[in-house]
């Protein structure tokens, strides 16, 4: 007997990329809160999600490099034969990544060296593109009315010194456009969530304090996101099913 059966339909299952840390571990902490059942797919293995202390048996973690295709769909075919679908898609997985075109301050390498920007691209964009087609196939398959919200960024609008990474979420953002009007018909929804800058390990390892400060200065609320803040807008993406190839700005109106 599969756990599908044992919790009957209506436990929603969902995959979270990326749930082992920053925002994918606060959006599977908020799913586990809504009783969703939540397989992670991240290089660092979870064996005890802080989010399920009370709800053990809610958190699967499965170690993917979502740049595998065939990885991705052996641990895809592992989570529909237990649970017998997907509900929800969460693409959180992603590095962040700055370096100018060109860096005229170098004295060994002037331009950005490609090798960097074909990984950021491999992480941040083709890992977004092979996850959700894998996925929404099954969705496909079943019939499932699912929900796919991809984590896009504030870079996204071009922001100087990451040509790899904001080119990598204007794709992911533009993607999410196209499979809202080819997936919409078929009862799958598809969203983007744009964080600008979070209060999370990543963005402090990413700025100095300087740059912080000046984020904050110009940023009309003042301050930093938070992380809750971001999984907030992946919860109405999810729950609104009316809402459609939106890209949801959650940066405190710094691009307003």
């Amino acid at each position: 007997m599969t756990k599908s059966s044992v919790q009957g339909n209506d436990t929603k299952v969902a995959i979270v990329t990326g749930g082992a840390s920053g925002l994918g571990q606060g959006i599977v902490a908020a799913l586990v809160e809504r009783d969703v059942q939540v397989v992670i797919f991240d290089l660092t293995e979870v064996v005890n999600h802080s989010a399920s202390a009370n709800k053990s048996n809610a958190v699967q973690s499965k170690v993917v490099d979502v740049t595998d295709e065939n990885g991705l769909m052996a641990a895809v075919n592992e989570v529909m034969t237990e649970f017998g679908k997907i509900d929800i898609l969460i693409n959180a997985a992603g590095v962040i990544h700055s370096k100018p075109l060109l860096n005229l301050m170098s004295k060994t390498q002037i331009r950005h060296d490609y090798e960097s920007f074909k990984r950021v691209m491999d992480i941040d964009l083709n890992s977004v593109f092979l996850v959700t087609s894998i996925v929404a196939e099954q969705m496909l398959m079943k019939r499932t009315r699912g929900r796919i919200v991809n984590i896009s960024s504030i870079s996204a609008k071009g922001q100087a010194g990451q040509s790899a990474y904001a080119g990598a979420k204007a794709g992911v953002e533009a993607m999410t456009k196209v499979w809202a009007k080819e997936l919409g018909g078929i009862g799958i929804t598809v969203n983007a969530v744009a964080p600008g800058f979070i209060d999370t390990p990543s963005t402090h390892a990413a700025l100095n304090a300087e740059h912080i400060s000046t984020i904050k200065r110009e940023t009309p609320i003042k301050r930093l996101g938070q992380v809750e803040n971001v999984v907030k807008a992946v919860l109405y993406a999810i729950d609104n099913d009316y809402v459609n190839g939106s890209i949801l700005a959650v940066d405190g109106g710094l691009i307003a």
